[in-house]
């Protein structure tokens, strides 16, 4: 190990972690020396002696025989967060809505430019942001730095984490073979349960805080094919029981689980990546195959709950879940009494965007009932979507109240999950 010695009590799967660290490491700086080491900036830490683990420090020192952190900290106090409406601030409070996607993985300036002007309140990472631990750790690092300069608040730092086909960290992160192979497994509780452990200390370990997962969604037979491999059962009980497992523990390690797709694609036929499916099912049926597991995620107290692009006549015969106030606010938020995040699936998916297009899409679902609207690819939509909703609150479409609801549940969010992470 880099530090010289064999395990760490801090880490539960012992030389692993520390061969991770170590090649992670390595690659990005050559051979292990103390003269390596000294002063490299974007590196991860791993200290001795009960201290705690810092996910992604600013440099690391070489201090009588062992690393000791560099970093100088994210002094935001988070539980002490108290977003007061400042009318002067109007676009930075609006910013706090929205999680986008960035070109690459290092920060661009018109990414600085998004934190910086537009204050938004998170970044998720895919593929094209990923190149090893070591990297995304400086990322999150520097993504987390910028907000708190320019805004005093952290940001959310998403990542599909869902195992299988739908996994943006790949080796040397531990990879798993996803929900479908969980719950067919011959002891699916434990699968989860070390799943959802593993997932969470290693997102942690590189300053990620939310994973959009589980998967939620009850396939009718074989699923469509974009859920193919994600569903861990024709069961909603099993459903159910597995989704709690893997909320309540990436949770409890500090990481913010999102159950979706919120009322339920099983019924799906067609891929909303590309264009918007129609679930004609029961609503009686919905009622006793489709929600039980985000009743069950509910209870268990779930971050957050992604709404789908799907259209469902028997619970609004016009508009998708995304964008229906009837499911979103009516059935979720005062029927099913969730008071998380409610957040979108990527509204740059065909089925919004063919529809009634992006900002449009942005503007609807945030009346709807979202708290998080989710833009995952090209900034100028974000942009576009906020002025057209900052002309909306300062014309009297959208109400204020309605505004600080949602700017409330962010705050309570991230003062419940960030605390302990960016001190």
């Amino acid at each position: 190990c880099l530090c010289g010695h064999e395990s760490h009590e801090l880490f539960h799967y012992g030389n692993y972690h520390c061969a991770w660290l170590r090649d992670s490491m390595k690659h990005n700086f050559g051979e292990t020396s103390a003269q390596n080491y000294a002063e490299k900036p974007g590196c991860i830490f791993i200290s001795v002696g009960g201290q705690e683990i810092l996910s992604a420090p600013v440099c690391v020192r070489w201090r009588t025989g062992r690393f000791e952190s560099g970093h100088a900290g994210l002094k935001q106090e988070v539980s002490q967060m108290n977003l007061s409406f400042d009318p002067n601030r109007l676009t930075a409070h609006i910013g706090q809505l929205f999680m986008i996607g960035i070109p690459g993985p290092e920060i661009d300036p018109g990414t600085e430019e998004m934190i910086k002007k537009w204050g938004v309140g998170g970044v998720i990472l895919f593929k094209r942001n990923i190149k090893n631990p070591a990297q995304v750790a400086s990322l999150c690092n520097s993504l987390q730095q910028m907000s708190i300069r320019y805004h005093d608040m952290p940001l959310f730092l998403a990542v599909d984490q869902e195992g299988g086909r739908v996994a943006r960290l790949k080796r040397p992160f531990t990879e798993f073979d996803g929900q479908t192979a969980i719950g067919s497994s011959d002891d699916p509780a434990k699968e989860a349960l070390e799943f959802a452990r593993i997932t969470a200390y290693e997102m942690g370990m590189v300053g990620l805080n939310m994973d959009m997962t589980p998967v939620l969604d009850v396939p009718r037979g074989t699923p469509e094919e974009h859920l193919k491999g994600r569903t861990f059962s024709e069961d909603p009980e099993q459903v159910a029981f597995l989704g709690k497992i893997i909320i309540q523990e990436l949770q409890r390690n500090g990481v913010m689980a999102v159950g979706k797709h919120f009322p339920g694609l099983g019924g799906a036929e067609h891929d909303p990546h590309k264009n918007l499916p129609r679930i004609c099912l029961s609503k009686k049926e919905m009622t006793t195959v489709d929600i039980p597991p985000f009743k069950t995620a509910i209870t268990a107290k779930v971050a957050g709950i992604m709404g789908s692009h799907a259209l469902y006549p028997s619970l609004d015969p016009k508009r998708p879940a995304t964008l229906s106030y009837n499911i979103m606010t009516n059935l979720l938020r005062n029927e099913l009494q969730f008071q998380g995040l409610v957040i979108t699936d990527d509204l740059e998916m065909g089925a919004i965007s063919k529809g009634c297009g992006v900002v449009k899409g942005a503007v609807d679902a945030f009346q709807a009932g979202a708290d998080i609207l989710l833009i995952c690819e090209k900034q100028r939509h974000v942009i576009s979507s906020m002025e057209r909703l900052k002309t909306m609150l300062l014309t009297g479409e959208i109400t204020i109240r309605r505004f600080r609801e949602s700017l409330d549940r962010i705050v309570h969010a991230k003062a419940r999950f960030l605390k302990n992470r960016h001190k």
